[in-house]
């Protein structure tokens, strides 16, 4: 189970070239905006990626504007658990669990998710904030993931498992986030 203290979001790849061709690629930004916002609201911290931006462009506007003061991690590996900053940020955070979201799906997220479960993390990938050009590598991407003992939620299911009462002082604000 994610507990706020312990979790960080890592954003892999959600880059303006690539997040255009995603399929659902609306609804996918939806998800990001609204997962980016409620972490934020949360004080979980991001570990933010770039594949290749020389290439692939920089995230997304929508999103990048919502990581101001923060750097992308630029890396050439499909798994971030590659790259040495990567590893390094993560040793900082000192975080035992990882929430993943991003594309795709079945390359980026799903390498660094296997890599990070060999590392004996708890992983869980944000559904409806990942995704794949096509359905079916994003399904093929969810039922290695699941196999290999990663666990699927969605951007509301985390954000509300994340505060774990109605009590919590961002309760109001993620709720008007999810309506």
């Amino acid at each position: 189970m994610l507990h706020v203290d312990h979790t960080a979001l890592i954003l892999v790849d959600y880059q303006g070239k690539l997040a255009r061709v995603m399929d659902r690629n609306e609804d996918l930004l939806d998800a990001m905006v609204r997962l980016v916002k409620g972490v934020q609201l949360l004080n979980i911290p991001i570990i933010w990626l770039e594949q290749y931006p020389k290439g692939l462009g920089p995230t997304a506007p929508e999103v990048k504007e919502l990581l101001k003061g923060e750097d992308p991690i630029a890396k050439m590996d499909f798994s971030a658990c590659q790259h040495e900053d990567f590893q390094a940020k993560m040793k900082e955070l000192n975080k035992k669990s990882y929430l993943v979201a991003g594309i795709e799906a079945h390359i980026c997220v799903y390498q660094t998710v296997k890599e990070l479960l060999e590392e004996d993390y708890y992983v869980e990938y944000v559904h409806d904030a990942i995704s794949s050009r096509t359905a079916a590598n994003k399904e093929v991407a969810v039922d290695k993931m699941n196999l290999l003992g990663a666990f699927p939620t969605s951007v509301e299911m985390a954000l509300f498992e994340l505060m774990g009462t109605a009590e919590h002082p961002a309760f109001k604000d993620i709720s008007k986030l999810i309506q």
